[in-house]
């Protein structure tokens, strides 16, 4: 299990200047774009342009910030406004996208995983306590505070905000807010059997 705080991870320029990654995980360690089984990154989308394809690659993409954006195929196969935070839109990645902001600069959190090897689920949680028993998996904190009992450690908005685990915990990974106002985003990835 790893640590972090979303606010220290380096962030990289996009290619095309739209806008910077700031790389979570990617898995396995040292995957290419091309190779990755599953990738969890926060993009800060600072102007209008497109989003690249990924062929083989299914996405969860969730605002954190901002006024959002209007994705768009030019097949019209996707055709979504992006605007509510914290509402995630699942989506084929191998369609090119046409991205609008909806006003200023947005953050999102996106989640890719390799078709037919591993899902994903994204998941919302206000207050209370949440269970996880995912083999891999992330949680980022958006509002107060999330103790984690069994490792006597705490998941705090604004510090250290994020965990992310790569193999099965062993047993169910349980979370508690501090108050009912808390706000937390689980990452549950799990991996696909191969069809026989």
């Amino acid at each position: 299990m790893q640590f972090f705080s979303s606010s220290a991870l380096p962030a990289a320029p996009w290619k095309n200047g739209g806008g910077t990654t700031q790389e979570v995980v990617c898995w396995p360690p040292g995957a290419s774009i091309d190779s990755f089984a599953w990738r969890i990154s926060i993009a800060q989308i600072a102007s209008s342009g497109p989003f690249s394809a990924f062929a083989g690659v299914d996405r969860v993409i969730t605002l954190l910030g901002g006024d959002g954006v209007h994705l768009q195929a030019a097949d019209a196969s996707v055709d979504h406004w992006l605007q509510h935070c914290l509402q995630p839109f699942a989506f084929s990645g191998d369609v090119a996208l046409d991205c609008q902001l909806l006003g200023g600069a947005s953050q999102d959190l996106n989640v890719m995983t390799r078709r037919g090897q591993v899902q994903a689920q994204v998941t919302m949680h206000r207050g209370g306590r949440v269970q996880l028993d995912s083999a891999q998996g992330l949680l980022l904190a958006r509002a107060g505070s999330w103790r984690l009992p069994a490792m006597s450690a705490t998941l705090a908005a604004g510090g250290q905000d994020g965990l992310y685990w790569t193999a099965a915990p062993g047993q169910p990974l349980q979370v508690e807010a501090s108050t009912d106002d808390d706000l937390l985003i689980a990452v549950a990835l799990q991996e696909v059997a191969p069809r026989v």
